[in-house]
Formats: structure tokens, C-alpha cells, sequence
């Protein structure tokens, strides 16, 4: 259904600095560069931008703002996964919008949501119940 994904920054080098990090929690890399933006996903995809993930400044070079209900929502495999992307986006710059969790969506729901340092907000989800207490 989706092609990619375009989130604008205000700050680039600021916002690599984070992506960098919360992404490798879900074993995505950065994998191209350019003067005004930064892509990350699996490296057969970066030239087709299909399944890809775009940081960059604005196209008519108006400031970046973040949209008030929308949310984007990254995959983890690992309720743990979505612990790390959690904490290392707190210690990267993020805000914390919901710590992980369940969620009242469906029993294996479990999710955790911060805003970027530009102020997107990001949900990390795992789907499975990965063999873990559903308490936690």
C-alpha cells in the first residue's frame, strides 16, 4: 500500500543523529546521504525509494512541522526492540509521547511513541507476543 516515507527536519545533521540511532534498534541502516536529506531502509530498495524511510528539509523551503494525527509507525520484530528504540530515542533528542506498552488495539499490541527532534511522532510496534509476559 505505501510506497515510502517523507518526514521534514528543520536541523538534518540533527535528525541523522537520531535516526541513526532509534533506526539500528530495528536493524535498519541509513543507507544514502545527500545535501539535503538522508534515506534509510534495505539497501536493494534505496534506488527505487520503494519501502524507504526520507529525512530531509522541506521542498519549497518553508519551515518542517509536524502533522497534529499523524503518526508513523515503524515495525519491530521484538517487544524488546521496541524498548531500545524507546530508550535510545529518549537519550537521542526524542519526547516521550506513550512508554512502551500494550495497547487496546489487539492483545499483542505493543507499542511505544515519541516525537523526533523536529516533533514527528514515531510508533515502534510488535505485533507477536515474542514469548514474553504480556504484563511487561
Amino acid at each position: 500500500m505505501f510506497s515510502h516515507i517523507c518526514l521534514g527536519t528543520n536541523n538534518l545533521s540533527e535528525s541523522i543523529l537520531f535516526y541513526d540511532q532509534v533506526m539500528s534498534t530495528l536493524n535498519i541502516q541509513r543507507q544514502e546521504t545527500g545535501e539535503t536529506y538522508a534515506c534509510y531502509g534495505d539497501i536493494k530498495d534505496v534506488g527505487s525509494g520503494i519501502n524507504c524511510l526520507f529525512i530531509g528539509e522541506t521542498f519549497n523551503g518553508n519551515k518542517a512541522t509536524a502533522g497534529n494525527g499523524v503518526n508513523i509507525a515503524l515495525l519491530a520484530e521484538t517487544r524488546n526492540q521496541v524498548r531500545e528504540f524507546y530508550e535510545i530515542a529518549i537519550k537521542s533528542g526524542g519526547v516521550c509521547d506513550g512508554a512502551p506498552g500494550l495497547r487496546d488495539v489487539h492483545p499483542n499490541f505493543f507499542a511505544a511513541y515519541v516525537l523526533d527532534p523536529t516533533g514527528n511522532k514515531l510508533v515502534v510496534v510488535c505485533h507477536s507476543s515474542d514469548g514474553q509476559n504480556e504484563n511487561l
